[in-house]
């Protein structure tokens, strides 16, 4: 099976991991960050920026921009990547439900809920191609229903749907969340050769664990997932992840993130004032 070189880029304030994948001179950039300051409601593009002196350093040719799923995070950066180095946008096709809840949240009467301010939206099974590497999306929701895992040769990104194995598993708390789907999307990606890749969306630290990873392997999440490893069945698993779910505290960048990615990474456009607004509700989550 081929292998793409592999490059992460770590944002510490998100405790994102943004990846350049590459192959024969052709790259996909999948879940790029968007710096964003909640206190005084600013961006930058550090992060963008440092992937873009990076595809243009090794002559890559970027031809995707891939998202994982609707971050509650982070805001996406793939406009802004797009109009400087181009690339399709993808994203999962479910993305129309988590659309259409979340323009219900902020009042968002005009934002279309069918997914069209992507370029690409992913069914599970559909494939691309990213240099001489056929890829492979597989539909993995739980976490939320537009989750999705791109298999690009012998590596496999999985998004928030696994951390590292001392870490464990995403919440299901969100709307549409589901711990019973998210047991059954992890063995689906299980189930592929224990040799495959497993590249997280996130790290924490464990306790115990000095520095930031965001590499294993199938076969080292089977055997050591501290949520999931072989073992542990469906039950255990609901149980368990619907009672650590209820103690957590909300993302802090939830409501801003949400705003903009369910618009493809596009900022709301500018009122007459020439000011662009983000809406906060009240009581409403």
């Amino acid at each position: 099976m081929n292998s793409p070189r592999v490059e992460g880029f770590f944002d510490e304030t998100t405790c994102t991991v943004t990846y350049v994948v590459s192959d024969g001179g052709e790259a996909a950039i999948i879940d790029p960050v968007l710096d964003y300051d909640p206190a005084s409601g600013r961006t930058a593009t550090r992060s963008a920026d440092a992937l873009i002196e990076f595809v243009r350093e090794h002559d890559l040719s970027v031809k995707w921009l891939l998202e994982t799923h609707v971050h509650a995070d982070h805001l996406s950066a793939a406009q802004y990547l797009k109009d400087r180095v181009g690339g399709e946008v993808g994203i999962g096709r479910h993305v129309a439900a988590v659309q259409a809840t979340f323009a219900t949240v902020f009042h968002l009467d005009d934002l279309p809920v069918d997914g069209r301010q992507f370029d690409r939206l992913f069914d599970d099974g559909d494939c691309f191609r990213l240099g001489g590497i056929e890829c492979r999306v597989m539909h993995t929701p739980g976490h939320t229903p537009a989750c999705v895992t791109y298999l690009i040769g012998d590596a496999a990104f999985v998004g928030d749907t696994l951390f590292m194995p001392d870490f464990g598993t995403a919440r299901t708390d969100f709307p549409g969340g589901s711990a019973g789907t998210l047991y059954e999307s992890i063995q689906r990606i299980l189930g592929l050769p224990d040799d495959t890749r497993i590249y997280v969306g996130h790290d924490y630290k464990a306790p115990g664990r000095d520095e930031y990873r965001w590499q294993s392997s199938v076969a080292e999440q089977k055997a050591d997932n501290v949520h999931v490893q072989s073992g542990i069945g469906e039950a255990e698993f609901v149980a368990f992840r619907e009672g650590r779910d209820a103690e957590l505290g909300m993302p802090k960048l939830i409501l801003p993130s949400l705003q903009v990615n369910i618009r493809a990474g596009n900022l709301p456009d500018a009122e007459t004032n020439g000011i662009r607004y983000l809406r906060i509700p009240i009581d409403a989550l």
